[in-house]
């Protein structure tokens, strides 16, 4: 862990600082990424601004000043470690081992592991992926999943990986992999965001049921115990739902494309029941 996180609290630094980080993903559609003027925008983002409010009131900061550092999956746990990003808005996976690492808000999101191809490639389960190659992004889990299900038959299979989402979908798109392996919501957002959204599928058994949150530092109960109050309070008032229907429901920038992931079953339960248990 990074000297800052282990010397004072986020909110003293906050405080001491006047100033907070919020990490962001680039290409996370519809969670967090950038639009036209390259401004962070997303569910995650909008679940994070209430957080900032709430750190306002808290510390009595009208003014606080709010930087953003861009993060991706393979550097987004030690920027939050070393005291860089105080929060991260992004789609990150809440798991115990990573709770060795870093703090998690409540799930704001849950979703299934499953795969993206081209209609045209005949891939409808794990086992059709047999001499394939599979794009997976660089930092996630998705890979680890796929062999683990894939235990029994041991496919021949080969891991291409990509640097953010868009990379690992244009691998698919571009023939360098058959499937793009990743939460279902994220790749739906991928095909509503690509040019020719009619060629690509959602295909596969569920690898795993997965529960997306927010990251903060380990060891700052006064920061956690105020995130989980704010993301709590918004899913008692039915808030955290709008946030849900605005991004995932509705037309977004910067093309007015809606991705139209319904609210499922399991994201239901994580608002009705708050919980950062991990998985």
């Amino acid at each position: 862990m990074g000297a800052m996180a282990q010397s004072s609290s986020t909110l003293d630094k906050i405080k001491s600082s006047g100033a907070i980080t919020l990490g962001y993903r680039e290409a996370s559609f519809g969670f967090s990424y950038l639009d036209a003027n390259l401004k962070p925008i997303g569910y995650s983002m909008d679940i994070c601004a209430h957080i900032l409010d709430a750190v306002k009131t808290k510390l009595q900061l009208p003014a606080l000043k709010v930087n953003y550092q861009a993060v991706t999956s393979a550097n987004r746990i030690p920027l939050v470690q070393n005291g860089t990003v105080d929060l991260e808005c992004g789609s990150t996976t809440n798991l115990v081992e990573r709770q060795k690492q870093v703090a998690f808000s409540p799930d704001i999101f849950r979703y299934n592991v499953r795969m993206l191809v081209k209609k045209s490639s005949g891939i409808k389960s794990i086992a059709d992926l047999q001499g394939k190659s599979v794009a997976t992004t660089t930092g996630t889990t998705s890979f680890r999943l796929l062999r683990q299900a894939d235990r029994a038959s041991r496919l021949d299979i080969t891991n291409v990986p990509g640097k953010d989402h868009t990379e690992s979908f244009l691998l698919v798109q571009g023939d360098k992999a058959a499937a793009f392996v990743l939460d279902d919501i994220l790749l739906a957002g991928q095909i509503a965001n690509a040019r020719d959204p009619q060629n690509y599928e959602i295909v596969g058994e569920s690898l795993r049921t997965e529960n997306q949150a927010l990251m903060l530092r380990n060891d700052d109960p006064a920061f956690k115990q105020l995130v989980d109050d704010t993301v709590s309070g918004l899913m008692q008032s039915g808030e955290m739902e709008k946030l849900y229907n605005r991004w995932f429901m509705s037309p977004i920038a910067p093309k007015g494309i809606n991705i139209n992931y319904p609210l499922n079953a399991e994201t239901r339960d994580a608002f009705a029941n708050p919980s950062s248990k991990g998985i």
